[in-house]
């Protein structure tokens, strides 16, 4: 059980990761920067990484609907931990409430901490 809720706490800092970057840095590069610069073409190659969070996100919803059914959480909170991976930086406020709640609600899906 603890498995799966790591998985979904290094699975939802990928997405977090990527994400920002893909909205942040490389969208406006490759948008916004001079034409042809090399500022917009450094936008344009990473742009690629898009597709990597398109397939690691995949993985995060999956991860994260099992977590939230073995937790028994509501639908809405279920809901916003799916959406999280979609709005640049809501996932990281939303994985450390995740954090905080499974350690609340189910520590038995955390595992022993150290001391």
């Amino acid at each position: 059980m603890k498995n799966l809720f790591n998985t979904y706490r290094v699975l939802a800092t990928i997405v977090g990761v990527l994400l920002a970057f893909c909205a942040l840095v490389a969208a406006p590069l490759k948008y916004l920067a001079t034409e042809d610069s090399s500022l917009q073409r450094f936008g344009e190659s990473a742009s690629i990484l898009w597709v990597a969070h398109g397939w690691v996100f995949m993985i995060y919803v999956v991860v994260a609907f099992l977590l939230a059914r073995r937790a028994r959480w509501t639908i809405a909170f279920t809901v916003l931990m799916l959406v999280a991976g979609l709005i640049p930086l809501l996932i990281f406020w939303v994985e450390r409430r995740v954090t905080h709640k499974v350690r609340a609600e189910n520590p038995e899906l955390v595992g022993p901490t150290a001391a």
